[in-house]
C-alpha cells in the first residue's frame, strides 16, 4: 500500500474503515472497473520539491500558453477587468464563503448576491432574478424546463438557429434526457425567421421560444411582434443576450419577453480558458416560483433593520429530487460576485462607453478588411455590435495561421463557410491596423 505514504491514515485507520464496510481491501472498492482500466504499479509521482522549485516548475508551464491578441467573441468576449475586482473577490469573506443558508452568520454574501439581482434585473427590464446558474448554456436549458412546467398541454419548445452553437447543444442534450421536443426556427437574411415562427405557431403546441438578442453573427435582431404572436398562443418568450450589450441595445422588457437568460461573462469575467463562468435568468414575476436555484430576498430583523434571506428555494435538497424544479445544486457565487462588482464600478455610463469603443472598433475593422478584398460582406445592411461575420474568398487556413504566428487569435471558422471577428475596448487601432496588414499579405 506504497500510496498511503501520501495520506493522513495509517494502515490500521484504513483497515479498520474497509472492515466497517465489510470490504477486505482497498482494491475490492473498484471491483465493478474493467481490469484493463486499472492503474498497476507505483504512481508517477516526483520527488519532492522545495516551494521555490514548485513555483518555478508551474511558471514554465505557464510560459508555455500562447498570449494572443483575441479577435473573436462567439460567446465568450475579452473586455476589460479593472485590477480592484480580484482583490476585491479575494478577501477571505468572499473566497471561502459558500453557502448563505444560515443568513444570521451570511449577511455578506446574501448582500452581494441580492444587489447582483438587482442589477440583472435592471439591465434587462425583467421584475426577478435568480442567483446565479453554471453558465449562459444550461441557462438557456433551464428555461425550456421552465417554459414547458409553466404553460399546459404544450410540448414543444422553438429554438433560433442564430442562437450560438453550443447553446444549442446544451439545450438539445437537456431536451432528451427531460423528454422535451424542440423545434427550430431558421434564420433568413440574418434574422430569426418571424414567417417560420408564425407557421410554428399555428400548430398550437409551442410552450417557448427561445431567440438571441444578438445573434451568432453578431447581428442585433429586430424581435417586433414577436412576443405578440407567441402570447396569443399562451407561449413563452425567452431572450438570450449578451448582458453587457443590454445597456445599449432593447432590453428582453421592451421586446416583451417572458425570461431573458445569458452568460455573465462579458461582465468583466476573463476568458480564463473557458471558466468558469457564470449564468443568469431573470423573469418576470409571475414566473418566479418556477426558477432553479436561489433567490436571495430582503426584509427587517426584529429591530427594524436592513437584512437579506433566502427565499423561494426549489432545489432538490429540501423537496422530493423527482418533484424539484431543477437540479442545479450549487450557485455560482464567486463570479456573481465578480460581475456585481464589476456592475458597480462601470456604471451606466461606463457600460455605454464599453459599448461605443467595441463598436467603433468593430465597424473600422471590417471596412478595412473588405477593402483588402480578401472577403465578401455577408449581411451588409444588418446593425451589429461589436462582432461580425465575413464570407473569405479563398480558403482561410493559410491566414489563420499566419495570424496566430503573429500573435492574433482571429477569423473564426463558421459552420457556414464565414469567418467571424470581434473587436472589445480592450483591442487598439494599431492593433487592428497590424491585423489588417496581415491579411493583406496574405
Amino acid at each position: 500500500m506504497a500510496q498511503l505514504s501520501y495520506l493522513p491514515h495509517t494502515e490500521a485507520d484504513v483497515q479498520a474503515m474497509l472492515e466497517r464496510i465489510g470490504v477486505n481491501k482497498l482494491e475490492d472498492l473498484f471491483s465493478d472497473v474493467p481490469a484493463q482500466f486499472l492503474h498497476k504499479g507505483a504512481y508517477a509521482l516526483p520527488d519532492a520539491l522545495s516551494e521555490q522549485e514548485i513555483r518555478d516548475y508551474f511558471a514554465s508551464l505557464e510560459a508555455m500558453n500562447a498570449r494572443l491578441k483575441v479577435f473573436v467573441g462567439q460567446g465568450a468576449y475579452d473586455h476589460y477587468t479593472p485590477s480592484v475586482i480580484p482583490y476585491l473577490c479575494s478577501r477571505s469573506e468572499f473566497l471561502t464563503a459558500y453557502t448563505p443558508y444560515q443568513c444570521e452568520i451570511s449577511q455578506g454574501t446574501l448582500r452581494y448576491i441580492f444587489e447582483y439581482q438587482s442589477l440583472l434585473c435592471a439591465l434587462t427590464g425583467l421584475d426577478v432574478s435568480n442567483a446565479s446558474l453554471y453558465d449562459g448554456p444550461t441557462a438557456a436549458a433551464e428555461a425550456m424546463k421552465m417554459a414547458i412546467a409553466s404553460t399546459r398541454k404544450k410540448t414543444r419548445v422553438l429554438l433560433s438557429k442564430g442562437l450560438l452553437p453550443h447553446v444549442i447543444k446544451v439545450v438539445e442534450t437537456y431536451a432528451k434526457f427531460h423528454g422535451v421536443t424542440l423545434g427550430y426556427l431558421p434564420v433568413q437574411d440574418g434574422q430569426t425567421s418571424k414567417e417560420a415562427l408564425l407557421a410554428e405557431l399555428a400548430q398550437d403546441d409551442v410552450a417557448g421560444v427561445i431567440v438571441p438578442s444578438i445573434n451568432r453573427y453578431g447581428i442585433i435582431e429586430d424581435h417586433s411582434g414577436f412576443a405578440d404572436a407567441i402570447h396569443a398562443q399562451k407561449g413563452l418568450l425567452v431572450e438570450y443576450c449578451d448582458p453587457s450589450a443590454l445597456a445599449v441595445v432593447k432590453t428582453p422588457a421592451e421586446w416583451g419577453a417572458d425570461f431573458a437568460v445569458g452568460d455573465g461573462q462579458s461582465l468583466g469575467l476573463p476568458l480564463s480558458y473557458g471558466g468558469p463562468y457564470v449564468g443568469f435568468m431573470t423573469v418576470k414575476k409571475e414566473h418566479m416560483r418556477k426558477m432553479p436555484g436561489r433567490v436571495v430576498g430582503q426584509t427587517v430583523d426584529k429591530e427594524g433593520r436592513r437584512v437579506f434571506v433566502l427565499t423561494l428555494q426549489a432545489r432538490e435538497q429540501h423537496i422530493k429530487r423527482e418533484k424539484a424544479t431543477s437540479n442545479i445544486c450549487s450557485n455560482e457565487s464567486l463570479m456573481a460576485l465578480w460581475a456585481t462588482i464589476y456592475l458597480s464600478l462601470m456604471g451606466p455610463e461606463g457600460l455605454r462607453e464599453v459599448n461605443r469603443i467595441s463598436a467603433d472598433g468593430a465597424h473600422y475593422l471590417k471596412a478595412e478588411l473588405l477593402k483588402t478584398g480578401q472577403f465578401e460582406d455577408v449581411f451588409p445592411e444588418k446593425p451589429f455590435l461589436k462582432e461580425f461575420v465575413l464570407k473569405p474568398k479563398q480558403f482561410p487556413g493559410q491566414m489563420q495561421k499566419k495570424l496566430e504566428e503573429a500573435g492574433f487569435f482571429a477569423a473564426l471558422d463558421t459552420e457556414e463557410g464565414y469567418v467571424s471577428f470581434c473587436v472589445t475596448e480592450k483591442r487598439t487601432k494599431e492593433e487592428v491596423d497590424a491585423l489588417v496588414k496581415i491579411v493583406k499579405e496574405g
